[in-house]
């Protein structure tokens, strides 16, 4: 038995394996011994190590950045990961904004390019920058996207729900930049909250709204999605001309020829008024006083306005019929009174008043 037993432990100590636990043993122990949270920014432990490779002092200061921590679950975010996440992030925001404004002002060196393909050319360039500036922060940081899948799923329902509005305008913003329906420049016509309708000028398109200057300097912020599906009055789309009117009356007693021919005079004095197509005069209707008539008359420069256009031509037009003996007639109106007794007594008082009184006796 002696010799049975010893033979065992030798064999035994040849094979130290034989003697290990099995896997199932090793795999609760594994289970059960402490493990340290995973770090929520790997480029943490990579500086870490790099910078402790150069300096001592360096490494243990980071050391004791990583050591002031907070554990979310099983995620650990030190004060290092927080101040290396900041710094990523600024350096980025800096960066990317340097290419964005380089990239614009090579688009707007580029002569090839009208100002609606400049403008859209600039907003994809922005959306490009912007994106490839996120995505090489999360790969710096080193930030694992699956962690991120539950905040990708709450900012889809977002976009969904809160900025779907948003996005909307941002393509649409695209679309009428593509098809060159509406451009910066462009005149068209607009309508406040008491539905009364002016005119004004395209200053710029927004990534959310379009901005329009009136002549007043009132600043109208369309949303882009307004702009596409709904009507629109462009007046500077295919051709910046305009046909403008003037509405002028004229008595009854005129001469109707030449009061034409000052009508046209009138409007081809004005500076602004093409000569081609040129000033035309209609009558439109004859009126309780007067015979009106309708000047119609071109510009090619409507984002300058129309008013003054037309109060420089009615200015000329009434020293012309000053000097031409043309009347601009007052409304008239006839009355009638009804014959009865009390007006037939009112007449023969008013008569016997106007007889001259007898010479009274001296």
């Amino acid at each position: 038995m002696n010799i049975a037993a010893a033979a065992l432990q030798a064999i035994a100590a040849a094979n130290p394996a034989s003697t290990a636990p099995p896997p199932e043993a090793a795999a609760d122990a594994a289970r059960a011994a402490p493990t340290a949270p995973p770090e929520a920014v790997e480029a943490a432990d990579k500086l870490k190590e790099g910078v402790a490779a150069q300096s001592q002092t360096a490494g243990a200061f980071l050391e004791r950045l990583d050591g002031i921590a907070l554990e979310v679950g099983q995620t650990r975010v030190s004060l290092l990961d927080a101040l290396l996440v900041i710094i990523v992030i600024m350096l980025v925001i800096i960066i990317a904004m340097l290419i964005n404004r380089f990239g614009h002002r090579l688009i707007r060196s580029l002569d090839r390019l009208d100002d609606t393909q400049k403008l859209l050319s600039e907003k994809i360039l922005t959306i490009v920058v912007w994106a490839a500036a996120f995505f090489t922060g999360i790969d710096l940081l080193g930030i694992d996207l699956t962690a991120l899948a539950f905040f990708g799923g709450a900012f889809g329902l977002a976009i969904g729900f809160g900025l779907q509005k948003t996005f909307g305008n941002l393509i649409a913003g695209i679309i009428l930049l593509m098809d060159k329906s509406i451009k910066p420049g462009d005149v068209i016509a607009v309508a406040d909250m008491a539905g009364n309708e002016t005119f004004g000028q395209i200053r710029k398109i927004g990534i959310r709204a379009v901005s329009v200057t009136t002549r007043d300097q009132r600043e109208y912020l369309i949303p882009n999605e307004n702009l596409m599906i709904n009507q629109v009055e462009n007046w500077s789309y295919s051709s910046k001309k305009v046909r403008m009117q003037v509405h002028v009356g004229v008595s009854y007693n005129a001469d109707m020829n030449v009061a034409e021919a000052l009508m046209l005079k009138a409007a081809s004095q004005c500076s602004r008024v093409l000569d081609t197509p040129p000033p035309t005069a209609w009558m439109s209707e004859y009126g309780d006083s007067s015979v009106n008539f309708v000047i119609h008359c071109w510009i090619n420069d409507p984002e300058d306005g129309v008013g003054n256009v037309r109060s420089e031509v009615l200015k000329n037009l009434w020293w012309l019929f000053k000097e031409h003996g043309i009347e601009i007639p007052f409304p008239q109106r006839d009355i009638n009174l009804r014959d009865n007794a009390q007006i037939k007594a009112l007449i023969a008082a008013l008569e016997s008043r106007k007889q001259p009184d007898e010479p009274s006796a001296r």
